[in-house]
This record gives C-alpha cells, sequence and structure tokens, in this order.
C-alpha cells in the first residue's frame, strides 16, 4: 500500500452551508472522473474522498462527523496527507449526450466528469439537486461551464429551481429529448442511484453510478466495503446498470464501522 503523501493546503473555499471544497499543493493528472483518494489527517483517521479537479488536486466535502469537522478546521498552508487515486470511474460514451446527475455532496465526480466532456465536446446537461438552495454546491463552477453545459437545479423545498426530487427533473428531460437518447451518470445518495437506476431499466438508457460505502483501506484488502461479491474500493465506486442488476444490497445494506450489516435509510 501506497504511503500517505503530505502536502499543504493551498485554498478552502465555502461552497454551501457545512460544504467546502478543500484544494492541495499536489496534482493528480492521471485521475479519472469517479476516482477517490484517501485523505490523511495525522492522529484522526483516513477516509475516502472524490476528486473535484485533479490538478490542482481538489475535494469537496460535507461536515458530517468527527473526522470532517476536523478537516474543515484545517486552513491553508496546514498539512494533510493523501494518497491514490483508486478506483475505477466514469467512463464516458463521447457518441451520446451526457445527463450528469448529483445529489448533496456527490456533486464533486460529477462537476470533474462535466469539465471531462466540455473538453470532449460531449453534449452535457448536468442535473443538481439539495435539500434547499443553502446547501446546493457548486453552482457558480458549473454555471462558468456554459453554455457548453446546461445546468438544471432541483430542491425540495423550491427555494432554488424545480420543487421536488432532482430525478422528477432527470425524467422530464429524458421524454423530452428528441435525439439520441443520453447515457446517464450519477452520484449521490443512494435512494436516487436506485430511482435513476430503474428508471434507466425501464427506459433503456445507459447508466452509470457512483456508490459509498465505509472503507478502511481503500485497495481492496479489509473487505470493509463490500457489496455482495464486489468491493465498491476496487470494482467501483462506479458501477453500471447490469452490474446493479446483480447487487441485492444495491439500495438496502451497507456495513458500518464494525463490519454490521445495517439497512440504508
Amino acid at each position: 500500500m501506497t504511503l500517505p503523501q503530505t502536502v499543504i493546503i493551498t485554498s478552502v473555499r465555502d461552497e454551501a452551508h457545512n460544504i467546502r471544497s478543500i484544494t492541495l499543493d499536489a496534482a493528480a493528472p492521471d485521475a479519472q472522473p469517479g476516482q477517490f483518494i484517501m485523505v490523511w489527517l495525522p492522529g484522526n483517521d483516513e477516509k475516502p474522498m472524490s476528486i473535484t479537479s485533479p490538478a490542482p488536486l481538489t475535494f469537496t466535502v460535507a461536515r458530517v462527523g468527527p473526522f470532517t469537522t476536523d478537516l474543515h478546521q484545517r486552513k491553508v498552508g496546514d498539512y494533510i496527507g493523501w494518497r491514490g487515486p483508486y478506483g475505477r470511474g466514469f467512463a464516458l460514451d463521447q457518441h451520446r449526450p451526457a445527463l450528469l446527475v448529483a445529489g448533496g455532496c456527490g456533486v464533486g465526480p460529477i462537476y470533474f466528469l462535466a469539465c471531462v466532456a466540455q473538453e470532449l465536446g460531449v453534449p452535457t446537461t448536468v442535473a443538481l439537486g439539495a435539500r434547499s438552495d443553502v446547501v446546493m454546491p457548486l453552482q457558480d463552477a458549473f454555471r462558468e461551464l456554459a453554455p457548453s453545459v446546461e445546468l438544471v437545479l432541483a430542491t425540495d423545498d423550491g427555494s432554488l429551481g424545480h420543487q421536488g426530487f432532482i430525478t422528477e427533473v432527470v425524467r422530464q428531460h429524458v421524454v423530452r429529448e428528441r435525439g439520441i437518447p443520453p447515457a446517464i451518470y450519477a452520484c449521490g445518495p443512494e435512494g436516487m442511484l436506485v430511482t435513476l437506476h430503474r428508471m434507466c431499466v425501464e427506459m433503456d438508457l445507459p447508466g452509470q453510478f457512483s456508490l459509498e460505502r465505509y472503507m478502511k483501506c481503500g485497495i481492496g484488502i479489509c473487505g470493509q466495503c463490500a457489496v455482495d461479491g464486489l468491493l465498491v474500493c476496487k470494482d467501483g465506486p462506479v458501477f453500471d446498470v447490469a452490474q446493479l442488476d446483480s447487487v441485492a444490497d444495491f439500495g438496502r445494506f451497507r456495513h458500518s464501522a464494525t463490519g454490521r450489516r445495517i439497512p440504508i435509510r
């Protein structure tokens, strides 16, 4: 296993309430959208973080527990460690329009993918969903990709964009499409991914979905991130529609830090 590289933080940017993007004095030029790095806080722990930008290396993180609270307290000039990138990322189909879907902090790898799609000239729509406008990250960053990348928004409370789930917006977009049907790429809450997976099966659309599971090693040794016979850290975190057809735990169960199998709520 590669040891973490210790580097300084060069930028900390507030993206939304309790969501920040952290940029390191490092680069991962060979990284693919959807891959992740392991971020190490000496004396605390090590956790996986999806890549928002490979150069300079940036990740976007919500404050949800002790590790991320500590991470949010780090400032420019502080040192942290990282290793990677790891996992299997998104494989962009250059012959279809791309419909990129993100919920909450799933926005990081979706932004990375949108930038790649723009560079390749793939017609792209990004659909972002959140509970409200105050927790909708990276809006301005996506708007800067216009006009080659179209942005649509949805919030549960109607404070920004469509009122309702982002999956409703996605279905409307697909139904309106008169050309080649899009491929769907998504990262976010697993309930959202389950709905999008069903939509892909129902409408015969290609789809790729980034799963989140508790990880310890990130390289397939500990088995903590297993879903049925697959390891999220090595076989994923991005899986396609056909793979998830046979994953019984998808949308139903995950493993806790102690390895206990618990329901996904």
